[in-house]
């Protein structure tokens, strides 16, 4: 297991104004989170106070994540990815570019999502919850999960972190969010709609070991 940093150039890329997102006076936190849970047209496309305010594919934004991937674990034509809370897909097809005949899949939570996913790629994902994947064991060369996990009851992420383990071979990465200090943790409360697990990166350790997760990982911070 090594701490690898493939997104953090992303995250820092968006400028975030705390107080304002939780203090909103159409879309209180409380109301914003309860669309968003939802998974549908409000948390991908709706307003920017609930969530993503309209997620749409921008051309050589997640290319840069992919090449990045590609490159640390050497993937080849043919290689199988599993990409745990795809969303619409915007990554995997991105691998696609970067890695021509990779054997691409993805699973979401949201039918929105993939009703709604790059047409692409969209033949390539599915409605499935990180909690039981559909796949036999050591089926995959990598699997990823980018900003998923810590939506998960801790309940739920027990099984998803295991199922992860289960069906990759020896490549896994995760990317979650979690806190260092005090403020973090107040510009991550105030910024979330949808965590519902708030780890330091010492708990986040204590779930790998308590799982048997033996992939990557990394943590973005609201600084």
């Amino acid at each position: 297991m090594a701490y690898v940093d493939f997104m953090s150039v992303l995250h820092k890329s968006t400028k975030r104004d705390y107080l304002a997102r939780v203090n909103d006076p159409d879309y209180p936190k409380a109301k914003a989170a309860e669309l968003a849970k939802q998974w549908d047209f409000d948390y991908w496309d709706g307003d920017r106070r609930i969530c993503y305010g309209g997620y749409k594919y921008i051309e050589g934004r997640w290319e840069k994540v992919a090449r990045a991937l590609a490159e640390y674990y050497h993937l080849k034509s043919g290689d199988k990815i599993l990409d745990v809370g795809c969303g619409k897909g915007f990554l995997l097809y991105d691998f696609s570019k970067v890695v021509p005949g990779l054997d691409l899949h993805g699973v979401d939570i949201s039918t929105y999502a993939v009703a709604n996913a790059k047409e692409e790629i969209k033949d390539k994902l599915q409605v499935g919850n990180a909690v039981s994947l559909p796949y036999p064991d050591d089926y995959f060369d990598l699997v990823i999960s980018i900003t998923t996990l810590h939506n998960l009851y801790n309940y739920d992420l027990d099984k998803a972190l295991r199922e992860i383990e289960r069906v990759g071979k020896k490549n896994k990465y995760i990317c979650i969010e979690s806190y260092r200090n005090e403020n973090e943790k107040a510009n991550l409360l105030f910024w979330q709609v949808t965590c519902e697990v708030f780890c330091t990166p010492d708990e986040w350790n204590w779930w790998f070991k308590q799982t048997g997760y033996t992939g990557d990982h990394s943590f973005i911070y609201f600084e």
